[in-house]
């Protein structure tokens, strides 16, 4: 009896690949299992063979036009119904800025939108070179408690009219056929 083993990707993983994950960076000095650069396509994995992605703190390094061939590039390697989950440093937050090598535009929740093809073609976007298609859902890491305990109410207000609030965004996002 063979016994397939999912295929879990840590995407720019730096020295802190996740555990159970395969640790996938340019720099072969990390301690990387796999040494590419991720800005190189395609990526040395199978269409369709990758079970889960996780990515810490590496899109944000990835010029903004560059951005749309990385997650096509996800998408082929995601199997159908797998999810990628990709944290970077918040719009407004000053984690977003405070490193030179961080590439421009910061990310927001609304940055996904485009990795959605009925977004693209209700938005009539649909010409806009990126052809993945992804659900996706975000969470917001607060780590000030002044912020984090407060009532959602309070919260929502505080992260819409206030820098500094949310440190990090973390999207899910699944490959759809």
């Amino acid at each position: 009896m063979v016994v397939e083993t999912a295929l879990k990707l840590d995407l720019g993983c730096g020295q802190t690949a996740k555990e159970g994950f395969i640790g996938v960076d340019i720099s072969a000095d990390c301690g990387a299992d796999v040494v590419h650069d991720l800005r190189v396509y395609p990526w040395p994995f199978e269409s369709d063979s990758v079970d889960e992605v996780f990515s810490s703190h590496f899109l944000e390094h990835v010029p903004g036009h560059d951005r749309f061939r990385l997650f096509d590039e996800l998408w082929r390697i995601l199997k159908v119904d797998a999810q990628a989950t990709i944290v970077t440093p918040y719009w407004a937050s000053m984690r977003a800025i405070q490193d030179p090598t961080h590439e421009w535009p910061p990310i927001s929740e609304a940055s996904y939108l485009y990795t959605n093809r009925q977004w693209r073609e209700d938005n009539k976007l649909d010409h806009y070179p990126i052809s993945c298609n992804f659900d996706y859902t975000y969470a917001y890491n607060i780590n000030d408690r002044r912020y984090a305990l407060s009532a959602e109410e309070a919260r929502a207000h505080q992260a819409r009219y206030y820098n500094n609030v949310i440190d990090d965004l973390h999207v899910v996002l699944t490959k759809k056929a």
